[in-house]
């Protein structure tokens, strides 16, 4: 059996600033779970693309809001009791108007190390 607090990921290496916020990674590849899960903190003002080629992500929303853009234009807002599901690899703009909080499930799991990239010229490392 796994169990784990917030109080005991924050500052460890699960505890990952990721430039627009923090994720805090409960679950990794490492747990043997088969998937990935982590409550992330999103900025306030965060305006960033985001694709995983190598992920599905499924995210629901527990405070703040916010909106992400399909790559056809259609914006969804968040909020919180709002899930979203990247099950097409789909790319993303994800906006975050007040600070955001998600808890984010990934399958197949990320081992812990991945990082977004922020330079807007590609895709995250995901």
């Amino acid at each position: 059996m796994i169990v784990r607090t917030l109080r005991e990921i924050a500052g460890t290496e699960r505890d990952v600033n990721w430039g627009n916020g923090q994720s805090r990674r409960f679950l990794l590849e490492s747990d043997g779970m088969g998937f990935a899960f982590m409550e992330t903190l999103i900025l306030a003002g965060t305006d960033i693309f985001i694709q995983y080629k190598n992920h599905f992500e499924a995210c629901y929303c527990i405070e703040g809001e916010g909106e992400i853009e399909d790559e056809d234009g259609n914006v969804h807002p968040i909020a919180p009791g709002t899930l979203y599901a990247l099950d097409k690899h789909d790319p993303h703009f994800l906006r975050a108007h007040t600070d955001l909080t998600l808890i984010s499930v990934f399958n197949p799991p990320i081992k812990g190390d991945e990082k977004h990239n922020l330079s807007g010229d590609e895709t995250s490392s995901y």
